[in-house]
């Protein structure tokens, strides 16, 4: 994404010298978490025994979110049997599924107000179905304690598990279907090793393709050393996949041992790409540094909504 500094963009900030951490610009600083919304959330998710993307993945929006007692559940443990270069997500062998997991995160949601939850996971390529057995539980107990709460789900890629696993997801029936491609399909090999980018298309296009209601998410960080055209034709994959949503935020490398952010790509840059983005038919998009899966996600849910609504009196007037 180097040569995607003319016209109206800034040139993007230049990463740090080898075995050095990158310098964050000004636009992508943001306060430690200290108000009291804040601690009522984490000793909400101390309580209930629950763990937190928000923590585990050190995103730079917790204070935020947790003031306003938002929070993204990882459910499956704290405990990935992955090791992605990106990701700061401990990896190990995972402590045996906790069961009641899914009433815990149903009364945390209930207790926060929620009217919109978004529910991940580690991977556990240790579990037969990988895991999807236990979003099914969680989805139903959400359905069951909190029928008003929207619920969207990011999920892994459940790669070299049954196709029965994602299917038991979808007729579930969550509100959206998240799983994130994460980078460029060059990048793969050194930022996610141990998935395939045409296994994560098709795992998307197979949730859209058996409930065509379900919004379907996806999105990619920034910053790793993808070139613009790339991200434009990845662009056009999620597109091809009937993708609704697509996320674009700035890569943050979590410690030293972790992969090195190549640039810090500019406001400018990311408001560009949103542009093309919204050209391209995604319904809705989420474009600027900061911008996380589950950052603002209920309000982006409902203008994602209204986005299908418009489009279908549309179809209908026509």
């Amino acid at each position: 994404m180097r040569d995607y500094v003319g016209g109206m963009n800034a040139p993007a900030t230049s990463a740090a010298a080898p075995g050095q951490r990158s310098r964050k610009p000004d636009w992508i600083r943001v306060k430690a978490p200290t108000s009291p919304g804040y601690a009522e959330t984490r000793k909400l998710m101390r309580e209930l025994n629950l763990h937190t993307v928000c923590e585990e993945a050190a995103c730079p929006n917790i204070g935020e979110c947790w003031t306003k007692k938002h929070a993204t559940v990882m459910i499956l443990g704290d405990t990935c049997t992955r090791a992605c270069a990106f990701c700061n997500v401990k990896t190990g062998m995972p402590r045996p599924v906790d069961l009641l997991e899914p009433e815990h995160t149903a009364i945390a949601a209930a207790k926060m107000g929620l009217t919109h939850i978004v529910i991940t996971s580690v991977d556990r390529d240790d579990l037969p179905d990988g895991g999807a057995s236990q979003f099914v539980k969680v989805i139903n107990a959400l359905r069951r304690e909190t029928p008003q709460t929207t619920i969207e789900i990011l999920t892994p890629d459940f790669r070299n598990k049954p196709e029965s696993a994602v299917a038991a997801i979808v007729d579930a029936r969550p509100d959206v279907y998240n799983h994130n491609l994460e980078t460029v399909p060059r990048l793969y090999p050194t930022i996610r090793p141990g998935a395939r980018y045409y296994a994560s298309l098709r795992l998307l296009e197979s949730v859209k393709r058996r409930d065509p209601s379900i919004f379907t998410k996806s999105g990619i960080m920034l910053g790793l050393g993808e070139e613009r055209m790339e991200v434009h034709q990845v662009m056009d994959d999620m597109r091809s996949a009937d993708i609704d949503f697509m996320t674009m935020g700035q890569y943050l490398q979590p410690t030293p041992k972790h992969a090195k952010v190549a640039e810090f790509v500019t406001p400018q840059a990311f408001d560009a790409y949103a542009q093309i983005a919204r050209a391209k038919g995604f319904l809705q998009v989420a474009s600027s540094p900061l911008t996380r899966s589950s950052y603002h996600a209920g309000d982006d849910f409902e203008r994602m909504r209204a986005a299908r609504e418009a489009q279908l009196a549309r179809v209908k007037a026509d």
